[in-house]
Formats: structure tokens, sequence, C-alpha cells
């Protein structure tokens, strides 16, 4: 067995109430994609940080080939050989990407900057990792992917020998992910070890040779992926067996409360028709490009609709902006929770009481008493995990933001329930905590759209499921019809429809 590259035994470390790491260990092999599993919250964040020098651990000792050592800060990790990327990449988007690459070493030669020999590495780098730019392109003009890719080339300038990545998938695509696994195995076939940090089970089975699980601050074990079962590896996560993902409850589906017929929105979505009744979780899925997103935005009233109509408990509905929908009783938790969703820098309370504040308002004064008791009652009931409603936003895992954004919706007089992506870059424990939310709130009545790129969650939390493919809706199925491979026909029927159209004119068979 190879002598661990890097290895960390017993590392501690503490903030001001909080154990956020408690004797953990790990280790990573020369040539090694090594995985690191946990919930939301378990300690991985912090313990990168740790690596890389951005804190320092109260106890514990970490090893380089061999030798303890111990740096101070980010430059001197990198000095050594380690370098981290990171999911929200930190670039400068009005620089050249050769300028983001050597940002903090740049070439320089008797107290001159080298430009052609900068721009000529970096093109080099990028040429290794098959980019499809060059040097000279802005860091703004670029996808999320493309800047990721420009984040490993810079790595490689700093001549990384282990590269840390942390959540590099959750932003990409399918495509794109595939494209970083291709890098990170040449990567790997070069000598370059990486630890890969991921919620997502298919980065491990598709990288990774070994994983380390962390639970609640504690190392829980590390295990062969070929080893280790889906359950097994649930269970070591969270702690508990979940043979039931998806706890759908037998709810009495009640009367129509929400129909749309025929919503156009010019140049998104055409002829857009679907109901949703009292107890009913409703699934709205399709590819990337199906327009989902925009057509609850258009019934929430945060885009204008062109034409169709809006019935609510079957009285026709005119809704021009969100506060109308709010006032009607229709609530939406957006995609992105921590740019529409939550104001980061306010605490738990204040968010979750900010949709009905005129509730607490006593005269000139907000009744903060009762505003607090309110919050506080709310959270408990989604299951926040946090030391008190006036922790910032900010400070809570994926999984807890999105229990507040949920706090929230039930701080108001909804009766339907817009749900996009409700599970998105949230860990398998969280994801299982928020899908029995949304089965007590179809229990209690409320009607609830889910949208979903989940094949497993769509067909395991919908009563029906209603399917989109560019724009329109292609299909309708129940529950019990459902199955993985009608869905994916009608969200490809406009692409299968043009392709025996294209058949048909060349005359192919």
């Amino acid at each position: 067995m190879d002598q661990p590259i890097l290895e960390l035994r017993g590392i501690t470390k503490i903030f001001p109430g909080v154990k956020a790491l408690d004797q953990v260990q790990f280790d990573l092999r020369p040539g090694e994609i090594h995985a690191l599993m946990g919930e939301n919250g378990a300690g991985k964040s912090t313990f990168i940080k740790v690596i890389m020098g951005v804190h320092q651990a109260e106890e514990g000792e970490m090893l380089l080939n061999g030798k303890p050592v111990h740096f101070k800060n980010t430059r001197e990790a990198q000095k050594a050989g380690i370098a981290a990327i990171y999911q929200h990449v930190t670039s400068y988007p009005h620089l050249t990407v050769a300028e983001n690459i050597f940002t903090g070493h740049l070439k320089v030669r008797f107290g001159i900057v080298q430009w052609k020999a900068m721009y000529e590495e970096a093109d080099r780098l990028l040429q290794e990792l098959s980019a499809d730019f060059d040097s000279h392109a802005l860091m703004g003009n670029l996808s999320v992917a493309q800047q990721q890719m420009v984040e490993i080339a810079k790595a490689l300038s700093l001549n990384a020998k282990i590269i840390i990545m942390d959540e590099p998938t959750a932003a990409l695509t399918k495509r794109e992910s595939e494209e970083l696994y291709r890098i990170a195995l040449k990567l790997r076939d070069e000598g370059v070890a990486i630890i890969f940090i991921s919620h997502r089970f298919e980065d491990m089975y598709a990288l990774a040779s070994r994983v380390t699980v962390f639970r609640d601050a504690h190392y829980i074990g590390t295990y062969d992926v070929d080893g280790i079962t889906n359950a097994d590896l649930i269970k070591a996560m969270v702690g508990r067996e979940i043979n039931e993902l998806f706890p759908k409850p037998e709810v009495e589906i009640g009367e129509e409360i929400l129909r749309v017929e025929n919503l156009c929105r010019t140049g998104y979505f055409k002829d857009v028709s679907f109901a949703v009744n009292k107890g009913e979780i409703v699934g709205l899925t399709g590819l990337v490009g199906a327009r989902r997103t925009e057509v609850v935005q258009t019934i929430f009233g945060a885009e204008k609709l062109t034409s169709g109509k809006i019935y609510l408990e079957g009285k026709e509905v005119k809704i021009k902006c969100p506060s109308d929908a709010m006032k009607l009783g229709i609530g939406l938790l957006p995609e992105n929770r921590q740019i529409e969703g939550l104001i980061l820098d306010w605490g738990i309370g204040q968010n979750i009481t900010l949709t009905e504040l005129k509730k607490y308002v006593r005269g000139l004064f907000i009744n903060e008493k009762l505003e607090h008791i309110t919050s506080k009652d709310l959270a408990e009931q989604v299951d926040t995990k946090a030391v008190s409603i006036f922790d910032k936003a900010s400070s809570l895992s994926g999984g807890n933001q999105q229990k507040v954004v949920v706090a929230k919706a039930l701080g108001s007089d909804f009766k339907v329930l817009i749900l996009d992506e409700p599970t998105k870059g949230v860990d398998v424990g969280a994801k299982a905590a928020i899908y029995e939310i949304m089965g007590e709130l179809a229990k209690e009545g409320y009607a609830i759209i889910m949208i979903s790129s989940e094949m497993p969650e769509i067909l395991g939390m919908s009563d029906r499921i209603i399917v989109m493919c560019e724009g329109r809706v292609t299909g309708e199925l129940s529950r019990e019809e459902a199955t993985q491979e009608k869905i994916l026909e009608l969200a490809m029927a406009k692409h299968i429809a043009a392709a025996e159209e294209r058949k048909v004119q060349t005359g192919e068979e």
C-alpha cells in the first residue's frame, strides 16, 4: 500500500459555541481520487480550510509526505503543492483567463512582468485540459464549468500535487460534469492526488476509489467504493437507515385549487395548461430548456403573462406581481434560495417573518417578542438545525437554509405552494427531511407544485406528473403509470419528432 501523500490525525476545530471538527482523520494516497462525503454541516468545508491554512486546528497534526506541516495561510499551502477549487469560483471577471491563472504569482523578470510567457504558459495549460477557449478570453464571459477549468489550470500553474475540489459539479449540467470527470481522471493518471467533495453519489462512483464519511463534525469511516452499498453509505452519512427515502403519505386528494389554461409568454412557453388539487403534489419536470421555472415564475407574477387564464378555487384571478399572488394564497420557493429566497446577512427569525411583517406591527413598532416566538416555532416545525433564530442565514448549511425558506412559507396563509427544485444542492439526509415536510404539507391540504430535474424525486413524491419540452406540455402521467422511460420519452418529444421528420425528408430508413 502506498504511503499517504497527505495525512491528518485527530483534527479538532472549535468556533465560539460550536465544535466544527472533533478528532477527525483522513489520508490521501498519491494518484488517488478520494471522495469526502457527509451531510451539509458535517464539517467538510471547515476541514478543507484547515488543510489550506485558512483555519488553524486546536488539536491534531497534518503530515505531508510523512513530515509534519502547519500552514498559517493559503499561500503556504500552495507553496507546498496543495490547491483548492471551491464550488463558488472566486475570480476577477474583468481580467483575462491568463491574468486570473497567474494572480498572486505573476511571472516577473528583473521587475518586469513577462506577459508573453504568461499567456503562452496559460495556453499550454488550457490545451492540456482540452479547453475550448484561450488565455485572452475575459473570465466574466465564461460559463461556470469553464471558470472551474481555469481554476484547475491555476492549480497546475502552482505545480500542485494535491487538488481539493469542493462540490465542483453542483452548478454543472450532466455534460459539463462528465467533462470535469474526464479532467479529474486525466490528472489522477498523471499522478495528481484529488480530494473530491460531493453530495452526489454519481460523482463518487464515477471517480473515487475510496470514500471517507464525516457526520456531525466526527469521522465515521473510510470505505472502498467498490465495497460499500448505497444503503450503507446513507446510513453512515445520516446516522440512521433510510428504508423509505421518499416518505409519501397517503392523502385524500380534494377539490381543485389552482388551474391554468393556455398560458403563453412570448419567446418562452406556449399553451401551458394543468391543474393541482387540495392535498396533491404535482411534479413538473423536463430536460434543460423545458421552461418549467419560467412557467411558475409567470404564475407567481414575477414575469409578465402574454395570454392565458389562471383560476383559483374556480374563479379567474389576475396576477400582475408577486404580492398579488401572495395575497391570493400562492407561494413560491425559488430555485436559487441564496439570492431569491433569503437575505443571508439577516437572522433566521427575520427571514422567516419577512413576508408577513405586518402581522407583528403594533402601532408604529414591531412586536419583537411575538415575532421571535412565532419564528422560533416555525423553525422548529421544519427542524432547522441552528443555535438560535438570531444566527445569520449565511451560517446555515444548504439544507437548513432551504428549511428556513419553507418555514417562511408556513408563516403565510398560502393555499398553493410552488417548490422550484426544493432539494437542489442539499445532501441525502436533508432531502429526506424536506420530503417529509412536503408530505405533511400535503396532508394539511396544501396544493403543491414541485419542479424537479431528479427523476427518482419526481417518481417518488408526485401524485401526478406534468412533462414539458421546450416550452410546451407534452404529456401528463399518473403516479401509477409513470416510469423513467415514459417521462424521458415525453421530455424529448419535440426532439424525437424532429428526428423522425428529418428521416422522412432525407429518405432515411
